[in-house]
């Protein structure tokens, strides 16, 4: 059975550690989700002391989550290229490919992931996996969920609608679109897979990142610490 005190310690550590990368001056992206929360109590405590930085949130909740902290907003209308973004994930493949998406935030995250020169994705260790596996959750337009269904279930998908828990219905993203989330068991190619899924019309984002491993850090923690990983380095499982 996983510890949730020690997941909560590692969220913390991945936090702490990817805020004390951001450098006075910067634009920073700040992710949706529980362990860029941390992030977010860091960068606060750094504001406090003097840091001046500008985040560029990737949702309503981040943005809410932000404002708490005193960090400074704006748009990527306004900044159309950040210096970094911190971001968590559902799953991550040594290869750096990402499933996003649990908290519906995929499409301004993966908007945001584009414009930075660098991608920080903070995780704890039950994120990591040898091959991503997990639901894939899919921004979907409104008028389009139906064939959008039936064409992934012909696909060999499990595909649901995601329904809202505090409201009736379906869950709206903040673009006002639907989410279908989708198995598909083992993914062997990601990226070819990201551009299949991608370029189902009616499809707006599908929560396959693939295409910043590149420019991306993993920062992974657990309760004594935290570890920097890099592509080319020991993966930690």
């Amino acid at each position: 059975m996983v510890d949730a005190s020690a997941l909560a310690a590692g969220k913390r550590e991945a936090g702490y550690r990817a805020a004390d990368m951001v450098a006075d001056g910067m634009v920073v992206g700040l992710g949706t989700g529980s362990t860029v929360f941390y992030a977010m109590e860091r960068l606060a405590a750094r504001i406090r002391e003097g840091l001046r930085i500008t985040g560029i949130p990737t949702s309503y909740q981040a943005a809410i989550r932000a404002r708490a902290c005193g960090i400074p907003l704006a748009t990527l209308n306004d900044y159309p290229v950040i210096d970094l973004a911190i971001d968590g994930a559902d799953q991550v493949d040594p290869g750096f490919a990402l499933i996003k998406g649990r908290g519906a935030a995929q499409t301004q995250e993966k908007c945001v992931a584009f414009a930075a020169r660098s991608l920080v994705i903070v995780a704890d260790l039950s994120k990591l996996t040898r091959q991503l596996d997990a639901v894939v959750p899919i921004e979907v337009l409104a008028s389009a969920y139906v064939p959008l269904i039936r064409h992934l279930e012909a696909i060999g998908g499990v595909p649901v609608l995601r329904e809202g828990i505090k409201k009736d219905g379906p869950v709206i993203t903040d673009n006002g679109n639907m989410v279908i989330d989708c198995g598909f068991g083992p993914i062997s190619d990601p990226a070819a897979f990201d551009i299949r899924l991608s370029s189902i019309p009616g499809v707006v984002t599908c929560g396959l990142f693939t295409t910043f491993s590149e420019k991306t850090t993993v920062i992974v923690g657990d309760s004594g610490g935290c570890q920097v990983l890099s592509r080319d380095g020991q993966f930690p499982l």
